[in-house]
């Protein structure tokens, strides 16, 4: 399974990286630098921005003292204008000691009347809440990150809107409360992150379309990090929220640029069609950041990130292949249901090759741009027919992607002979499809799998053989992936880090 040249010629290639995948590698003399920073400054810049950020903590304590829901639409009195000040200077003092000695700052931010709502992008980590500090904007976040100790009273302070989990309204309830504070002008400004997830700032992803509901004016802001080592990028794949902060407070240098971009001022179409202006937005930052825009969601990374005995590589095509079917308005949901039909379909052609024609047909849709791109991922040799069993093993991942053995399962049904058995080659074009690659070497694992060199194997011997063996994949499919050692530099193994005690801070940033 692969992108053919057809595939590109009708539209916009993918991305060349994955958005949600970032691996750090490290020279020699940064090995070298970030040992030596580690015992002599990194302790000193850990003691002084955690002292900064308990005394921002204390003054933001103080000055929540009394404060309730109307008292937070009147302007603050003298002593609380000065108790902002100050913890403005708290925090920037707190982002020097990390490193950050200065903050590049491009433009100039909108008054609340001019704009309501910030928009930045790109999202890439945790840090980029130095332009929530520079702004003491308030901010999209989840109603379990205000009980979080210190950081959850800093957040309260600037006022945010908050999201619940246990309310099945929480959405809507979102939506008008920005709304009504962009339209009241006695509020500060939103800040929100409309991409909803951390990326490796290689492109934007599709945008939410919680900030542009309201039709309001909004300011967009692309945020940089030029630095010659990136420390800063945290993504769902790659190091972890704690190395992240170490590797950085043990750079010399940290360089950030925040840059305020003119109002966007929405037209009449797109007040009515929130999707549309989060798009015009999402260009107009793209061309400032001179990077591409994708279509690939928070729903993408979940499916570069399911759970299961196969993990998809970061040059996968799935991910390509996923945003194609909701771009012909298939839902997953939906498929899921019809999966077994797809399959016996499919099983029935016996590997016989269909056309495009006969393609669109059995998916019921009409014959387009994206389902000639859907069509050119399966058809390798550019022959003009392709095999709509890998089309099922495919939609299988992408519709359960944390179900791998269920949809190992279907696919040796679809390929089976009547005794139930599959080839060499038949498990190199499942495993291949199931991983969206174009090359798989699979002769060590079908020979470990076949201990009595029959030629061939059931799902059963299958199935034992992963019982066994859960990490089979790590061994037999990709072991190129799991030494980190180089003559010139250290790979950083990527690893879900989503679950780490950063995490924390990345429920403070996000949109919902």
């Amino acid at each position: 399974m692969k992108l053919s040249s057809r595939g590109r010629a009708r539209g916009p290639p993918p991305p060349v990286r994955n958005p949600f995948v970032h691996r750090l590698r490290l020279g020699a003399l940064q090995r070298a630098k970030v040992a030596f920073m580690t015992l002599t400054l990194f302790p000193i810049r850990l003691f002084f921005a955690v002292s900064m950020m308990l005394v921002a903590w204390f003054f933001a304590f103080i000055a929540l003292l009394g404060y309730n829901e109307k008292e937070l639409e009147k302007p603050r009195s003298w002593w609380r204008k000065a108790v902002h000040c100050l913890l403005k200077a708290l925090m920037r003092t707190m982002w020097l000691a990390g490193g950050f000695h200065w903050v590049t700052v491009k433009g100039r931010q909108a008054s609340p009347t001019e704009a309501a709502i910030l928009t930045v992008a790109p999202h890439s980590s945790y840090f980029d809440a130095i332009s929530v500090t520079m702004t003491m904007a308030s901010i999209v976040m989840k109603a379990e990150s205000k009980d979080i100790p210190v950081w959850g009273t800093l957040i309260k302070y600037c006022r945010p809107v908050f999201v619940s989990r246990s309310d099945q309204d929480s959405r809507r309830k979102t939506v008008e409360e920005i709304k009504r504070r962009a339209q009241s002008g006695k509020w500060p400004q939103i800040i929100i992150f409309p991409e909803g997830t951390c990326t490796n700032r290689s492109c934007l992803i599709t945008f939410k379309p919680g900030a542009f509901i309201p039709g309001v004016p909004v300011q967009p802001v692309v945020l940089r990090y030029p630095n010659k080592l990136d420390t800063i990028t945290w993504t769902w794949q790659g190091p972890g929220a704690m190395e992240i902060l170490w590797l950085t407070l043990c750079q010399f240098h940290n360089s950030v640029e925040i840059e305020f971009l003119p109002v966007y001022i929405p037209s009449e179409e797109e007040r009515k069609n929130p999707s549309l202006y989060a798009n015009n937005v999402r260009r107009v930052m793209a061309e400032a950041l001179r990077v591409p825009v994708t279509d690939y969601t928070f729903e993408d990374c979940c499916l570069a990130l399911a759970e299961g005995q196969l993990r998809l590589p970061s040059n996968t095509c799935l991910l390509e292949f996923a945003k194609l079917v909701r771009s012909l308005g298939l839902k997953p949901e939906k498929l899921e249901k019809d999966l077994e039909k797809y399959s016996e379909s499919a099983k029935k052609m016996k590997g016989a090759r269909v056309s495009l024609k006969e393609f669109a047909a059995y998916l019921e849709v009409p014959i387009s741009d994206i389902l000639e791109n859907m069509f050119a991922l399966f058809d390798e040799n550019e022959e003009g027919i392709i095999d709509l069993r890998e089309f099922v093993i495919s939609l299988s991942v992408v519709c359960r992607p944390s179900k791998t053995l269920e949809t190992i399962q279907l696919a040796f049904k679809m390929y089976q002979s009547e005794n139930g058995t599959i080839v060499e080659d038949n498990l190199a074009c499942i495993l291949k499809t199931a991983m969206g690659v174009s090359e798989l070497n699979v002769a060590n694992l079908f020979r470990a799998i076949d201990e009595w060199e029959k030629g061939t194997i059931t799902f059963d011997d299958f199935f034992r053989f992963t019982e066994m063996y859960p990490d089979f994949a790590e061994e037999y499919l990709y072991p190129d992936q799991t030494g980190v050692e180089s003559k010139e530099e250290t790979e950083l193994i990527p690893q879900t880090s989503h679950s780490s005690p950063g995490a924390l801070f990345q429920s403070c940033l996000d949109s919902d």
